[in-house]
Parts: structure tokens; C-alpha cells; sequence
């Protein structure tokens, strides 16, 4: 697996396939891998992009919190060190959040846009009071009690199904401090309803149906900002859409990438 460098810390990525460049951004707690079934799928049509963000995977954290707009300057220095001038940029949840930062960052770079499973809101005072929680216990215990927490509502089927069972293991590969440094950051990330209503160009929102975390009204609310953004509700799935159901997914995407 390929490395590029930000400020002296070697970021991994995976750049895999032809066509037109599809950055995608993953979910908390996990790591490139979670898009498997899409790079396996669609890169014979596609070229996609698949950073590990720092903290996760392979990528070691820096320093302080990781916030949602440094996990998107590490992806325009991605693209910068691909030369790739303009990507389609996705993200699932947290990778959701930092595809908005992108956007704020620089939309000129963006081909297209591809939301799912996120919200465009800020944490509340209790949610940010949850996510420092969560970090000081990552902290001292590790990842034990973030996935009893997280992962039954990650996955529709359950944390003993087979889909389950692979998110549990992406979600061992991120480190403690990985872990508390991104829920810092997505802690201190902002409203993001202003970048979307400027947004011109196309986006695709997905949600999983059974989503308890970013459920559909998060999801409509994001296309009732973005002009022309396409709904796609994904039966049977709830928070890790892509996962969960990868060939809905995997049609929903190639048919908005097709038509860009």
C-alpha cells in the first residue's frame, strides 16, 4: 500500500482502477478497506482514491485533534501528489463530513459529490460532551468499548453476522489515539448547510433505511439544500449502506458516476 507524506507523516491510500477519479473518504472508526466491495466492483470503469485517515488503517494520528478540515487538505495533498486536478468525492458518515470540508476547501476540485450516511448538522453541547467522553475512554481502555457501543448500530443484521464481523475488524485496526483524536474533531466540526447551498454541481445522497444514527430526515435534509441532489434509500441497510448492501450501493453509485 502506496504513502504520501503531509507535514513529515506518511498518510496510506490505495489508488486502484481507470477512468474518472473517485476520491472516497471512510467511515469512524474504520479504515480504506471498508470500500472494498466498490473498488472490486466498479474499478474497471473508475479510478478510485481510498485514503486511510490518519489514525486509521495503516495511517499513524497527528497531532491534536483531527479535524474534519485537516482530513480534507490531506486529501486535496493526495490529489495534488496524483495529479489530479478535479475528483468526484465521496465519504460515508465521518468521511462525510470531511467531503464537506473538501467542498469548503476547494469545490472547484469537486466533479461530483456523494454523501451517505452523514448530516450536514453540528454536534450539540451533549453530543460534543459524548464524543470527549468516548475519546478519554478509547484513551485508557482502547477500542473494546467503542465497538460494544457503535457497532450494533453500525450494521442492520447484527454484530454477530458476517457483516458485522468484518466491520469489527476494521474497527480493531484504528488506534486509541486515532480514535479520540477524530472524535475531537468531528466534535469541533461546523454547520455545513451554508457549503451546500452553494454547491452547484452534482451530488448523490444514499441513506440506509434502517439508519439510527443519520436517518432519513438527516438525509432529506441534505438533498433540500443541494439543487438537483439525488435521494437513494437503501432497503435492508442501516449506517454502513455500502457494506451492508454493496450491490444496491455499488448500482446506485455507478449510475450517478455514468451519467457526470
Amino acid at each position: 500500500m502506496p504513502t504520501f507524506t503531509v507535514d513529515g507523516l506518511p498518510l496510506h491510500y490505495r489508488d486502484v482502477g481507470l477512468g474518472p477519479a473517485v476520491l472516497l473518504l471512510h467511515a469512524f472508526p474504520l479504515h480504506g478497506g471498508a470500500f472494498d466491495a466498490q473498488v472490486n466492483a466498479l474499478s474497471s470503469r473508475y479510478r478510485f482514491i481510498v485514503p486511510d485517515i490518519r489514525g486509521f488503517g495503516q495511517s499513524k494520528p497527528g497531532e491534536g485533534p483531527t479535524r474534519m478540515s485537516r482530513i480534507a487538505e490531506d486529501a486535496l495533498a493526495l490529489l495534488d501528489a496524483l495529479n489530479i486536478d478535479r475528483a468526484v468525492v465521496g465519504g460515508v458518515s465521518m468521511g462525510g463530513y470531511a467531503a464537506m470540508a473538501l467542498l469548503r476547501e476547494d469545490a472547484g476540485r469537486v466533479a461530483g459529490l456523494v454523501l451517505m450516511n452523514t448530516q450536514c448538522t453540528a454536534d450539540d453541547d451533549a453530543g460534543k460532551a459524548r464524543r470527549e467522553a468516548s475519546a478519554l475512554e478509547a484513551l485508557e481502555k482502547g477500542v473494546d468499548p467503542l465497538i460494544q457501543a457503535l457497532l450494533p448500530k453500525l450494521i442492520a443484521e447484527g454484530p454477530s453476522s458476517s457483516v458485522g464481523q468484518q466491520v469489527e475488524a476494521l474497527m480493531r485496526a484504528a488506534s486509541r489515539e486515532g480514535i479520540a483524536a477524530a472524535q475531537r474533531g468531528m466534535a469541533l466540526r461546523p454547520d455545513s448547510k451554508d457549503i451546500l447551498a452553494r454547491y452547484a454541481g452534482p451530488a448523490l445522497v444514499v441513506v440506509g433505511e434502517k439508519d439510527p444514527i443519520t436517518p432519513l430526515e438527516k438525509a432529506k435534509q441534505l438533498v433540500d439544500l443541494i439543487t438537483g441532489a439525488r435521494l437513494e434509500v437503501i432497503p435492508g441497510a442501516a449506517h454502513l449502506a455500502n457494506q451492508e448492501q454493496p450491490e444496491r450501493v455499488n448500482a446506485v453509485l455507478d449510475s450517478f458516476l455514468s451519467s457526470l
